[in-house]
């Protein structure tokens, strides 16, 4: 991944002005996805008592969010995320309610729980994508922004981790659909932080598609012309960003069968902690150092390096050695998903930057839906080693295949007085 070189800190990124007032409430607003999807299984459950509801509950929402995900993000590029973000924050707060209300008491009606699932899925803010595009229209700095991804996604790493457990400690005097509420609460008041925030107020009024707002121009001694490397790019980020996804999701499901071949269910919990312990360390680690290599070409070599890593535990005797190689896994997968972003970020223009970070989350989540469903229909005709080896194989299979688009056209002669990481060719073009 070429040598490494010594970059600003993590506190460098948690002084810029401005970061506190908007990252806080974003990550209270964010903090709601990581136990929703768990309320709503868990209510659907304790209103209807059938887990055929819960598949149909559960899918409809998870597939309306995916499909009109790339539509909330043009929104919010075009209108901004203060325009945007409240009306789709404040419909969605509104189908949990409904659906807490609905799941509270039991006997809850199917075609009902499906209406609101539908709408809090078409409505739910795109808190994620809108965070990174805030970050990347504060921080001109390519090494900076990617300190201040790489912490965006170890915070989602340990959103995700908490949700459950916040969902856990309530439980035992509530039931389920309390979580369905505090995910109301979380996401409204989130929501409302952010949008008030000095710099989610500075990116509406400067929404580069605004019929009213100027033309950016470009950067003193930067180049004005379109760049012939930004759709290879983007492209790259999102086929490894889904392929990864499709691997760690296939991953989850293959884990339970290995800890139940070797007689160690329980071991489940300890394995999937072990491998977000892995994410935080992994996250914090490269987001510390600024790389000299591309991020195209670092985003090759992580890609597969997860690949192998997947694959290579097909090789563990037990749950021991497993936990071991999961733990590399995450390692190595909390990278991965910030270089898409960055990668993401720097092959568009600043009028697409929360739709190319959101087709990159899509992508992630799109992939673990499929490779999840896809290695349970595996598992019933092959074991779980072969499974891992199927996994991490996607990974390594679609990495090769997008070699080609990973490729620049052109060599981009480094900035003078950059510092650490050499900018692509649009990393000098940001207007903030």
């Amino acid at each position: 991944m070429s040598s490494p070189v010594p970059g600003p800190s993590y506190r460098a990124v948690m002084r810029v002005t401005g970061a506190h007032r908007f990252l806080i409430p974003a990550l209270l607003g964010r903090s709601s996805y990581g136990l929703v999807s768990l309320a709503l299984v868990l209510s659907v459950v304790h209103a209807t008592g059938s887990y055929a509801h819960v598949g149909v509950v559960g899918g409809i929402f998870g597939a309306t969010v995916a499909a009109l995900s790339p539509l909330r993000a043009r929104l919010i590029d075009r209108h901004g995320p203060c325009a945007a973000l409240p009306p789709m924050a404040a419909l969605f707060a509104l189908a949990l309610l409904g659906l807490a209300v609905t799941t509270w008491s039991g006997g809850a009606d199917l075609g009902v729980l499906v209406a609101l699932a539908v709408m809090a899925g078409a409505c739910a803010p795109p808190l994620g994508p809108v965070t990174r595009s805030l970050w990347s229209h504060l921080i001109a700095d390519r090494a900076l922004l990617q300190r201040a991804y790489s912490l965006d996604t170890v915070v989602e790493e340990l959103i995700f981790l908490g949700g459950p457990l916040l969902l856990g400690s309530l439980l035992p005097w509530w039931p389920p659909p309390i979580g369905l509420v505090v995910g109301a609460l979380l996401v409204s008041a989130g929501t409302w932080g952010l949008v008030t925030s000095p710099v989610a107020r500075s990116m509406s009024r400067r929404s580069p598609e605004s019929p009213s707002a100027p033309a950016p121009a470009p950067a003193p001694g930067t180049d004005a012309t379109p760049r012939p490397v930004a759709r290879g790019g983007l492209l790259t980020a999102v086929a490894l960003s889904g392929a990864a996804g499709a691997a760690l999701g296939a991953a989850g499901l293959v884990n339970v069968a290995f800890a139940e071949q070797h007689g160690r269910v329980e071991a489940v919990v300890f394995l999937e902690t072990l491998q977000t312990a892995g994410g935080v360390v992994g996250g914090l680690v490269y987001g510390a150092v600024s790389w000299r290599a591309g991020a195209r070409a670092r985003l090759v070599l992580i890609s597969l390096a997860l690949g192998g890593g997947v694959a290579a535990a097909a090789f563990a005797p037990g749950v021991a050695a497993l936990s071991a190689v999961l733990f590399v896994v995450g390692v190595v997968g909390a990278p991965l998903i910030t270089t898409s972003y960055l990668l993401a970020d720097e092959s568009v223009t600043a009028d697409r930057r929360t739709r190319a970070g959101n087709w990159v989350n899509t992508a992630y989540n799109a992939g673990s839906s499929v490779g999840g469903a896809a290695i349970g229909v595996l598992l019933a005709l092959t074991p779980p080693g072969a499974a891992y080896t199927m996994a991490g194989g996607v990974l390594v299979v679609v990495t090769v295949a997008a070699l080609p688009f990973s490729i620049p056209r052109r060599r981009v002669r480094p900035l003078r007085g950059s510092s650490g990481a050499v900018p692509s060719a649009t990393s000098a073009r940001r207007r903030r």
